[in-house]
């Protein structure tokens, strides 16, 4: 039988235009690993779409939109089991210079460990580092008060 000789099964006694041939088995095509990604980065190239680059290699749209989602989601997977350490870098210091406060009255000194120097009234008052706000504010709100 001839190409010609077929004919669609219909009232019409045309001859059939389109013939497809199947061969092999038939069965899943198994794509590798490497194959798999090299598809899936060419479909994300800006100049084409997911549609062609599945024509291109023979697939359907919806199994290489498959395809990119397990990637994503793998390289999603990678990144939040990765450790997550920042290099630590240890340098030695210099010895710290001492700061220099100036006071108004006398210059002089101040030790490194103070940090703010008040005057009022005649009354000094050296504040360390590292001091809470509420005991500075109650030191000056009782020396405002005596004054």
């Amino acid at each position: 039988m001839t190409i010609l000789e077929l004919t669609l099964n219909s009232r019409e006694q045309g001859p059939v235009r389109r013939f497809e041939v199947f061969t092999g088995t038939g069965r899943r095509r198994d794509w590798g690993d490497e194959v798999k990604a090299r598809i899936v980065a060419e479909s994300y190239v800006a100049e084409t779409t997911v549609c062609a680059v599945a024509r291109r290699h023979g697939l359907s749209p919806q199994q290489l939109f498959t395809w990119r989602r397990l990637f994503r989601k793998r390289e999603r997977d990678a990144v939040e089991a990765a450790p997550m350490f920042v290099p630590a870098i240890v340098e030695t210091q210099k010895e710290p210079a001492t700061a220099k406060v100036w006071r108004a009255g006398s210059p002089g000194k101040v030790s490194a460990s103070v940090a703010i120097e008040l005057e009022i009234d005649g009354a000094t008052v050296r504040i360390a580092s590292g001091t809470d706000a509420a005991t500075i504010a109650a030191v000056i709100q009782a020396l405002k008060a005596s004054s």
